[in-house]
């Protein structure tokens, strides 16, 4: 660990205080340790060991975040709410709320074990069958999240789903400009407003009402050992909340690639893996039918909602940028975001446009 991923760590982490925390909850333990996860792009990771017990905690990031990102107890209640249903999550096992312990609210989750495909896929999935599986477990598990009675867990009042489409895009132009009063003075990304403009004059008014996962993607999922392909977990809740479900599919469509596509950009190949382009996978008019036939749904509009989608992701990394620019993050992906948000916000025009079709 170089001296700076230390100093990192030590601010993410009192593992002494930690400690105290777990042996409280779970009692006294001779194993214990504490390792940072670095793969995912938001709230922060940590493999914990406890015992025989293997544990995973989440946290926000240090530093000064924009209003209501990052709420890792909102994410807790969400997983909590689900423990009983099909939808597939983690078991929990805590929550606090007492910064003295590690400096923010965090929760504590069990480790689950299986693979999250991020850059290709595993060995054991390289058949036709098998691709052409991946993508419907990733389509059956957003329906089964769709298909939940909110009420019938808990998160009747978890969310306000009237009017929640046009909300989004008024929640996430408002996330910009936080990023962009400390970003601007690096470079401008004036596309972003042409975009912003086309969603607010195009968000539907009327749309189903469900519980939506808010992050929902091919990588925020883990698929069980052995084949075939089945998805044992789903992970990162933390923009769960009631509204409009079709902003978790245009999500999701956003980031599985169809051979007609043109490459992602260097500056943000991190988030875009392409392996799912090749013919043995189903393309995104494929997932959509499944969907549409596995909920009932029929997804209209959707060069808004995939734009939306990757106006969101262009939110998140002007957001990472600022961050970078603060010091508040050891992230190597963020001063990608230099780049990375003006080639995304391109992107975003071209669905609008119709040149990046479904």
């Amino acid at each position: 660990m170089t001296d700076a991923s230390e100093e990192y760590f030590e601010r993410i982490v009192d593992q002494d205080a930690l400690a105290a925390y777990l042996e409280d909850q779970l009692g006294p333990v001779d194993d214990y340790e504490v390792e940072h996860h670095q793969e995912g792009h938001s709230n922060e990771t940590l493999f914990v060991t406890w015992g025989g017990q293997e544990l995973v905690i989440r946290r926000p990031p240090p530093g000064e975040t924009a209003e209501n990102a990052h709420d890792v107890l909102r994410e807790y209640k969400v997983i909590h709410a689900l423990q009983d249903t099909t939808v597939r999550v983690p078991t929990t096992v805590a929550a606090c709320d007492d910064h003295d312990v590690i400096g923010s609210d965090f929760y504590v989750m069990e480790r689950q074990e299986g693979d999250v495909i991020r850059t290709d896929e595993p060995d054991r999935f390289a058949t036709p069958d098998h691709r052409r599986a991946i993508g419907a477990e990733l389509v059956d598990g957003l329906a089964e999240i769709h298909e939940v009675d909110p009420e019938s867990v808990g998160l009747g009042e978890f969310g306000y789903p009237e009017g929640f489409t046009q909300r989004q895009v008024k929640r996430w132009s408002e996330q910009l400009t936080w990023a962009f009063s400390v970003t601007a003075e690096e470079r401008e990304v004036p596309v972003l407003y042409d975009v912003m403009e086309w969603l607010q004059e195009n968000a539907p008014e009327d749309h189903p009402h469900t519980l939506v996962h808010g992050d929902y993607k091919l990588d925020n999922v883990m698929f069980a050992p052995g084949t075939p392909p089945e998805i044992a977990s789903i992970f990162d809740w933390e923009m769960a909340t009631l509204g409009d479900p079709f902003t978790d599919l245009g999500w999701m469509l956003s980031y599985w690639w169809d051979g007609k596509d043109p490459d992602p950009p260097a500056s943000t190949s991190s988030l875009s893996s392409t392996f799912m382009a090749q013919e043995d996978y189903l393309t995104r008019e494929q997932l959509v039918e499944r969907y549409e036939d596995h909920t009932g749904y029929e997804f209209e509009n959707d060069r808004f909602y995939r734009a939306l989608a990757v106006y969101k992701l262009a939110g998140l990394g002007e957001m990472f940028f600022r961050r970078y620019l603060e010091g508040n993050s050891d992230d190597p992906m963020y001063p990608k975001m230099r780049d990375g948000v003006p080639e995304l916000a391109d992107r975003a025009m071209r669905i609008i446009d119709g040149e990046e079709p479904l």
